[in-house]
């Protein structure tokens, strides 16, 4: 049988979110009733078991069993945990970074004159280097400045779009 291998974070100590579920590396586990998100739930990806449950402890998870999928999670009949890490703050900075710079290039493509984006990775990579109290303080107001500035600028395009849509329609007698 292929090991399905899977991610979800639990609290300190090894606790579900849900229900203070206890977990013990390495045991399995089987629930006795198995329904859409009544299981033992986990993700595919680390970033979808973060939008469920923002924990303090990262798993990798395997499972077996009768199951559900969903889109960014699923529910699974049987459970252990194989590996744990404990998530820091400095790891959910250093993901913000990462996502940030994958797509830094297609906003600076669309703002070519809007560097706050890239003023705000500068600060968090600064921040994680030497984490002081006027480190955390300048990437938390860069960051801020640059989620204004990105949220105005998409909404203005999509109120561009939209108005591009209408004049089109407008144009073709619709």
């Amino acid at each position: 049988m292929k090991k399905v291998r899977r991610f979800k974070f639990v609290r300190t100590g090894l606790k579900s979110d849900h229900g203070g579920f206890q977990w013990e590396v390495g045991k399995w586990y089987k629930t006795e009733c198995l329904e859409l998100c009544h299981g033992f739930n986990c993700s595919d990806r680390i970033i979808d078991a973060m939008s469920h449950v923002a924990g303090e402890i990262l798993c990798e998870v395997e499972v077996k069993g009768k199951h559900f999928i969903g889109d960014d999670k699923s529910t699974w009949e049987e459970m252990r945990i194989v590996k744990a890490w404990n998530w820091t703050k400095n790891d959910s900075v250093s993901l913000s970074i990462f996502a940030a710079e994958l797509v830094l290039k297609n906003f600076e493509s669309i703002f070519p004159a809007d560097d706050r984006p890239r003023k705000a990775i500068e600060a968090a990579k600064k921040y994680l280097e030497n984490p002081t109290e006027d480190n955390r303080s300048a990437a938390r107001s860069a960051a801020e400045s640059a989620a204004w500035s990105a949220a105005r600028s998409a909404a203005r395009s999509a109120q561009s779009a939209k108005l591009t849509e209408m004049l089109e329609a407008l144009i073709a007698g619709k």
